[in-house]
């Protein structure tokens, strides 16, 4: 979490691959995705909100659904991390990553999101830099996926830090998807559009919206499994709600 580390990270990226060799690649472990939630801790996400995020996540990855798109992978295994952002030089990785392929994984995973303890570092968004952590930390796990998803959940556009578009235009020329879920906010009605233009790209981006609290924990369940089945609508599914 070193400020002039994290404005840094852009070029790491561009770097990673060729940083890593041959002799990483032969040492991976394969998986069908590497999944990394990158998720709004900022000072406008107030505790309840704080809770009902990781709640979210936790509850999203032990759903049955889930863990039959994952079960349903060539592999049969994902690789997640879960990464909270705040203010410029606040993004922490919160859960480092780890192989899920059955409920006693996931919900080891999810046990490690709600136990952490808040770190608190207000004064704006810093999508950005989320953003390049998920994506230098894709490249320098100890996993190989066959996709490369970075899930970005919040309720405010980027406004300090590293330009998020930039993060985004280098994470997606190194084969990697930029999915959105927007928290609504009254006087941000237009922010799911901000979400498609600034933040998300990549194969089969998209973004969805939580129009309350209420709908919030579904919009995460849904995502999560539209990432893990690699599909751009839930035709091919049963309904998630």
């Amino acid at each position: 979490m070193v400020k002039q580390t994290l404005k840094l990270l852009p070029a790491l990226i561009l770097a990673g691959t060729t940083l890593c060799g041959a002799a990483r690649a032969q040492s991976l472990v394969p998986v069908d995705l590497e999944l990394a939630f990158v998720v709004d801790a900022s000072g406008s996400i107030d505790d309840d909100e704080f809770h009902l995020q990781r709640q979210g996540y936790a509850d999203a990855l032990l759903n049955p659904k889930v863990l039959s798109a994952i079960g349903t992978g060539f592999l049969g295994s994902i690789a997640v991390a879960y990464i909270e952002f705040s203010a410029d030089g606040c993004t922490e990785l919160s859960v480092p990553w780890t192989r899920i392929s059955d409920p006693a994984s996931a919900r080891a995973f999810g046990d490690q999101i709600l136990a952490k303890q808040r770190y608190s570092c207000s004064g704006g968004n810093a999508i950005g830099e989320g953003v390049a952590l998920a994506a230098t930390t894709i490249d320098s796990n100890e996993f190989e996926g066959m996709r490369r998803v970075i899930d970005v959940s919040g309720d405010g556009p980027n406004t300090m830090g590293v330009p998020v578009e930039m993060v985004r235009d280098v994470a997606v020329a190194n084969r990697m998807t930029i999915n959105g879920l927007v928290i609504e906010r009254p006087e941000m009605p237009d922010l799911d559009a901000y979400f498609r233009s600034s933040v998300t790209g990549g194969r089969r981006s998209f973004v969805i919206k939580a129009e309350n609290r209420q709908s919030f924990a579904a919009a995460i369940l849904k995502k999560m499994i539209l990432e893990i089945a690699d599909i751009s609508t839930l035709k091919e599914l049963k309904p998630w709600q």
